[in-house]
């Protein structure tokens, strides 16, 4: 089946709208970005950011509408200077050689695969780890939707985001706010701004955007690949990997092909032995 495949876009300011590509797979599966909207509605509410899957057309028209507000409102908070914004690069440079603060706004399963020495790290989201009726459910919502595929996690909101960015800095300390790839920084960076804090910069386009000799990078990935995972890692089927690989060479896409074609040769070995094992649990049976 061909299916629409939205991504957030790659571009510099990622609130600018979405891409779409296609893909050929041989089952039918639904990517956990559709709706768009409610990708979206979690960082605009500050809520959670997989809902239960229901509400209607009259809901996602709700959440497209509070979208475009926020990005309204993020686009005056830079317009007018009130949270300035940095390239990655700059961010690099002026957190090296000056004592303004990097804050780091990652869920834990993208913090932990590399981070920038020196960061802060408060998540503005993290991986949900409720285990009742509901937490699971959502779980479930979330795997059976493209999670298996794109590695996502259902996302709680952190409640107590401004009271601990609060307890670690003053509201007048330099705060560079970071995530991976834009969007939830700037969000977090609004909350900090109606919490009063003065000087707030918001890095563009988040780690995703850096290049490696940006920042100093401490864990076992590189930035581009921290918010990426499932399946689609695994394969190397992502825009991310696609584009290292164009940097590393045949070296690096071998690795990839031969997960793929392992792959297929292990479901040809289950199709042929479950093929097999009719007739021979035919021939046991007495007659």
């Amino acid at each position: 089946f061909l299916l629409p495949f939205p991504l957030l876009s790659s571009s510099p300011a990622p609130f600018k709208g979405t891409r779409f590509c296609l893909l050929r797979f041989p089952v039918l599966f639904l990517c956990p970005e559709l709706p768009v909207v409610q990708r979206w509605s979690g960082v605009v509410k500050m809520g959670a950011a997989v809902g239960d899957g229901q509400g209607g057309e009259e809901e996602e028209t709700r959440q497209a509408k509070e979208m475009a507000a926020a990005r309204r409102r993020w686009e005056t908070l830079i317009r007018e200077q009130k949270i300035k914004t940095l390239t990655p690069r700059e961010a690099g440079y002026t957190f090296k050689l000056t004592d303004k603060v990097l804050l780091d706004v990652r869920p834990s399963n993208e913090r932990q695969k590399a981070w920038v020495k020196g960061s802060t790290w408060i998540p503005v989201f993290d991986v949900d780890t409720s285990s009742d009726l509901n937490g699971l459910s959502k779980k479930a919502f979330n795997f059976m939707i493209g999670g298996w595929w794109s590695g996502s996690s259902t996302m709680s909101f952190n409640k107590n985001f401004v009271q601990q960015t609060e307890e670690k800095f003053s509201k007048d300390t330099d705060i560079i706010l970071v995530c991976q790839k834009g969007l939830r920084s700037i969000a977090a960076a609004e909350q900090l701004y109606n919490a009063g804090f003065e000087n707030l910069f918001w890095v563009q386009g988040g780690l995703e955007a850096a290049e490696e000799e940006d920042f100093e990078r401490e864990g076992s990935q590189a930035f581009k690949l921290a918010g990426i995972g499932g399946v689609s890692e695994f394969f190397g089927w992502t825009d991310q990997q696609r584009a290292q690989a164009a940097k590393e060479g045949w070296g690096y896409r071998l690795l990839f092909t031969g997960r793929l074609v392992g792959a297929i040769v292990l479901a040809d070995a289950l199709f042929v032995g479950a093929q097999s094992i009719g007739p021979l649990l035919q021939q046991l049976q007495p007659h």
